[in-house]
């Protein structure tokens, strides 16, 4: 019997952290070049205008510029994302605005200058005519009869209205004995990674390239929209991602600054770079979030919910990003509001609403923040109309039989939910909170759930139903053992603090018979991985994860072959351990995995004559299903305090189940992260816009991001379903903490508000709500 290690479910230490915390790691920012130029943005000060002119005369006679440029001057192509489906309008997002600024802070015209502050003097230099126009800032003002078109050829200002599931459900609703409705907002926030956006791009003539060093998420995919926008072939485009310090979604969609960045870098034969600064970041990046329901379900007297109705607007901004388009927070929202619970009757109208705001891009949890508020507000509702306990009412309608065939044409495999409610409410019992809660007369104690499942592992036959004119799923990985008997890992996922560089090690480690230390991951660079497709949605473990295993099962048949011929003896005795390959019925047979590599290249007169010199593979992996859903139940304790409003976690629990866990110190840490995130949305993070569309958020003094000092510690306890149709049995777990924190959190203020007729239904909770709910109750 083998007593082999196994490195999957092992808390090996992250191999990234060494070189991240003591400053030797590599961001673009830490990238130079010889004559570099530095760029700078001229950007629209309004949200809505015609241009009349743009005069750059003064900018290029300023000390330092070297160039400034307008989209008549780069001539280079915009960006058009397309669903392929009626409902769809697309537009065309000009690299730089032509004719119209449809956004506070739409990029204008770029300065090329000989350092960042020169080039940013420079852009106070322009001169553009402006004739403003009436802003549209509001979903609602948006859809108003008599609003501006925020783009000429949209209806209604609408990129995308589809109803989908068009079920009958109005007889059901007029029958049942229970009807409640919620009305639920959720502020517009920005993803905030500790590194903003930047590039540097530089024309490599040796190579005939144009290589970009940029930090993003999809390396491939800023490639192929290089390519397109530019007019290059795209193996005249290198795309390479250095350290990159964090994503969230904010990343994974191509940027108008990024193109001009390169368009000018082509043009001038010299390298240019651009750093984002924080107050564009908040104000000109992509954003998300910002979304409002109103929500119907009807549930007979018992609690068992029997149809579900929604209308759901979400604000995306003035454009339409590349490649997933406006489409995709609608479109997620309406595929995946039942959630965790069996609904039987489905009707929801989803709208992508275009609006004088910087565009939306997918934001961890992609609108699963928001449809899991919107589902435990209907269960908690539910219970009180009823006279039920809400955790009964969930346990009545979670789903318990898999596979489970929903009314939304998703199959969900098997899950945890049952269990991990039980567990958290368990555990909270035991911990004494719901007993404090109930004698503790004195103070305003509240505890809330939200049980949720994440929808991860999206394959192309996934991504392939919201009818993207480009459609991620697979993913392509190669291992190569070199003649010392080292291995390195390509990969097309694109790390952004995943821990990939040792989690995925520890995949191709077990495979392979080696220490992960043995195994080198290398990814984000478009030379080196024919394509893939970067890391969002929670698919690096799931998707990009198979294909390392199975590229690496393929390298150690490789390896078990030769290994065999060396020792005489059949191959399907031969196992790998711990560097060794050996006999697994007489262990003292055995030849060193660094020999086997040394025969394979530098010896190859030994090896069988029918195999070729080399220790390669290379494979691909696809989910060809509905995908694999991790799952969650949250449990939270607040208290809130009666003279400021003020919010307290005094408990945070995770119970969750993401299939077999490849290292549960990095899935605690997503979850912990995710956490942060979720808390931050639910008592936090908000930018406003005035009636003139500028946002009132410039910077991290009006835009309120939590500190270590209100994030509480967060408890995360594992349970195991490992999925059926994964090569490494994972699900993915990325987005998790983010989707569940927003609705546990909320209920549970809620819960502390019991007895003052209040309830709310709106994130960010901000401490006025609280105060007025108390002061009112006395």
């Amino acid at each position: 019997m083998s007593t082999r290690r196994k490195w999957v479910g092992a808390a090996v230490p992250r191999r990234e952290d060494p070189r991240l915390l003591t400053g030797r790691g590599r961001y673009v920012d830490d990238l130079d070049r010889a004559g570099a130029l530095s760029a700078a943005f001229v950007r629209s000060p309004l949200a809505a205008a015609r241009i009349n002119s743009v005069d750059l005369s003064g900018v290029t006679a300023a000390e330092g510029v070297r160039a400034a440029f307008t989209a008549a001057d780069l001539d280079v192509t915009g960006l058009t994302a397309v669903l392929e489906r009626p409902e769809f309008t697309p537009t065309t997002t000009p690299v730089l605005a032509t004719g119209r600024v449809r956004y506070a802070g739409e990029p204008v015209a770029i300065v090329l200058a000989d350092d960042p502050y020169a080039a940013e003097d420079g852009t106070e230099l322009a001169i553009v005519d402006y004739t403003p126009q009436r802003a549209v800032t509001s979903a609602d003002d948006a859809l108003a009869a008599d609003a501006p078109r925020v783009h000429d050829e949209l209806t209604a200002n609408t990129f995308l209205d589809v109803t989908a599931f068009d079920d009958d459900v109005d007889e059901v609703f007029a029958t049942a004995e229970c009807v409640v409705r919620t009305s639920l907002r959720s502020g517009r926030q920005n993803a905030l990674p500790l590194e903003p956006r930047g590039c540097l791009a530089e024309w490599v003539d040796r190579d005939d390239q144009l290589v970009v060093h940029i930090s993003t998420q999809v390396p491939h995919v800023v490639r192929t929209a290089l390519a397109r926008c530019l007019g290059l072939r795209e193996r005249q485009v290198r795309v390479v991602v250095p350290d990159v310090g964090g994503g969230f979604g904010l990343k994974c969609v191509v940027g108008r600054e990024e193109i001009a960045v390169a368009a000018a870098a082509l043009r001038l034969r010299r390298p240019v770079k651009w750093i984002e600064d924080r107050r564009e970041g908040l104000t000109a990046s992509f954003l998300g979030r910002e979304q409002q329901y109103q929500v119907r379900a009807a549930f007979d007297g018992g609690g068992r919910i029997l149809a579900l109705d929604a209308e759901i607007r979400c604000d995306v901004g003035a454009y339409s990003v590349f490649p997933f388009t406006s489409g995709v927070e609608p479109l997620m929202a309406a595929a995946e509001l039942p959630g965790v619970y069996r609904v039987p009757r489905y009707r929801a109208r989803a709208r992508a609403v275009a609006t004088n705001k910087a565009p939306t891009a997918p934001y961890r949890g992609v609108s699963r923040p928001q449809i899991v508020l919107v589902m435990e507000r209907l269960m908690e509702r539910a219970a009180r109309e009823l006279g039920l306990d809400a955790l009964a009412v969930r346990r009545r309608n979670l789903i318990d039989t898999f596979p489970h065939a929903g009314v939304n044409g998703i199959t969900y495999d098997p899950g945890s939910y049952r269990e991990s409610l039980d567990r958290c409410e368990q555990r909270l019992r035991e911990e004494g909170w719901f007993d404090l809660r109930d004698t503790a007369a004195d103070r305003r104690i509240g505890i809330g759930f939200a049980c949720f499942n994440e929808r991860t592992g999206y394959g192309t036959e996934a991504f392939a139903q919201r009818r993207m004119s480009v459609v991620p799923g697979y993913d392509i990985a190669e291992v190569r053992m070199d003649p010392g008997g080292a291995v390195t890992v390509t990969t097309g996922t694109s790390a952004h603090g995943q821990g990939h560089e040792t989690t995925l090690a520890q995949i191709a480690a077990d495979q392979l018979g080696l220490h992960p230390e043995a195994v080198k991951i290398r990814q984000g660079d478009t030379d080196l991985v024919s394509y893939g497709w970067g890391t969002f949605a929670s698919r690096s473990a799931a998707i990009g994860g198979g294909a390392v295993r199975l590229a690496a099962d393929r390298l150690a048949a490789r390896l078990r072959r030769i290994a065999a011929h060396l020792l005489g003896a059949d191959e399907d005795d031969i196992e790998l351990d711990d560097g060794w390959c050996r006999h697994r019925d007489d262990p003292g047979r055995a030849v060193p995995v660094a020999e086997v590599a040394e025969v394979a290249y530098l010896r190859a007169h030994r090896l069988p004559k029918d195999l070729e010199p080399g220790l390669s593979a290379q494979a691909v992996f696809d989910v060809l299903t509905s995908g694999t859903f991790s799952n969650a139940t949250h449990g939270v304790v607040v208290e809130l305090d009666p003279r400021t409003g003020q919010t307290r976690l005094l408990r945070y629990l995770v119970v969750e189940d993401c299939g077999v866990v490849i290292n549960p110190t990095i899935v605690d840490g997503q979850v912990r992260g995710g956490v942060a995130q979720g808390i931050a949305g639910a008592l936090y993070e908000r930018i406003d816009y005035d009636d003139d569309g500028q946002p009132t958020a410039g910077s991290l003094v009006d835009y309120l991001v939590p500190t270590a000092a209100e994030i509480p510690d967060v408890d995360v306890e594992h349970l195991e379903t490992p999925c059926a149709f994964t090569e490494t049995g994972a699900k993915g777990m990325g987005e998790g903490g983010t989707i569940g924190a927003p609705a546990a959190v909320l209920n549970a203020v809620n819960d502390a508000l019991r007895g003052t007729g209040v309830e709310l239904d709106a994130v960010p909770i901000t401490p006025e709500q609280v105060l007025r709910a108390l002061e009112g109750s006395r």
